[in-house]
């Protein structure tokens, strides 16, 4: 069914255990991860940035999209419907009206105090909705070469006053992870995750879950992060299997044979990918 947020991610908190964010871009990802993870009873979180929904017709195709598989697939799991990193209030408003059970608002470029009070505009409507907020501080890195360029650590005590003073439902601070998949090395602020995990009540996401070794995430599970977000990964593994298929069969033009050819690779990194956390944690 589909569920806001909170609940899923509270008892994953207190559980120290992990719910996936995963990215969908067209019919056959959300109908893929919807399957995949219905079989292996774990609950998600389907991902949508504001450039996919463009792609796919809008904020309401998106909504109808997954409800309708959800009701037709007979999905019985927990499912969340999330904004990824909407860039404004008004964004986030046509999500929460088209349907969506939560989203994240992105400030993070503007101003300490400019963030605050634009997350707070989005916490005051979600919350009268009975849509979850996710929030970020500092900045993620990008797809640069130099990592360290593109990314803005956050500070404790501003993660503090961010929570405190915006009431969201989860935070997403910048802890040395990057968008996309890495290119340089990786250094992930293990301390300010666990003191915040040990300071603060709310549970703690993780941008830029693509490119990671299972070491890292399983340390930065353990350090106290409860959601995280997978795109890239399915991407290339999707694109991968898809030019095998096509080189392989040149004659094939039926769309649907092209599109789906990459979907059993994303249901298999999928199962992977939950599966050995769930062994290691």
């Amino acid at each position: 069914m589909l569920v806001n947020g909170k609940k899923m991610l509270d008892k994953a908190r207190s559980e120290r255990n992990v719910i996936y964010h995963f990215n969908i871009n067209n019919l056959e990802w959300a109908k893929i991860i919807l399957l995949k993870c219905n079989e292996l009873n774990t609950p998600v979180i389907i991902g949508v940035s504001e450039g996919a929904i463009r792609y796919m017709g809008g904020y309401h195709v998106v909504s109808n999209l997954v409800k309708d598989l959800i009701m037709d697939l007979k999905i019985n799991i927990d499912i969340c419907l999330h904004l990824d990193h909407g860039s404004s209030f008004e964004s986030c408003k046509k999500a929460i009206d088209a349907g969506f059970t939560s989203v994240m608002i992105d400030a993070s470029g503007l101003s300490f105090e400019e963030n605050v009070k634009e997350t707070k505009k989005v916490v005051c409507y979600a919350h009268e909705k009975n849509v979850t907020v996710e929030a970020e501080l500092g900045s993620v890195g990008g797809m640069e070469d130099d990592v360290k360029a593109s990314i803005k650590l956050a500070s404790y005590d501003e993660c503090l006053r961010f929570i405190k003073e915006t009431e969201i439902d989860s935070f997403a601070p910048a802890i040395g992870t990057v968008h996309g998949i890495y290119k340089g090395e990786v250094n992930i602020n293990y301390d300010l995750i666990t003191k915040l995990r040990e300071n603060t009540s709310i549970p703690l996401v993780m941008h830029g879950g693509s490119g990671l070794s299972h070491d890292i995430l399983r340390k930065a599970i353990k350090c106290g992060i409860t959601k995280i977000n997978v795109n890239s990964d399915i991407q290339y593994v999707w694109a991968e299997a898809v030019r095998k298929f096509i080189t392989a069969n040149p004659e094939v033009y039926d769309p649907r044979k092209i599109i789906s050819s990459g979907s059993s690779a994303m249901d298999k990194f999928i199962e992977e990918k939950i599966n050995l956390l769930k062994e290691e944690l």
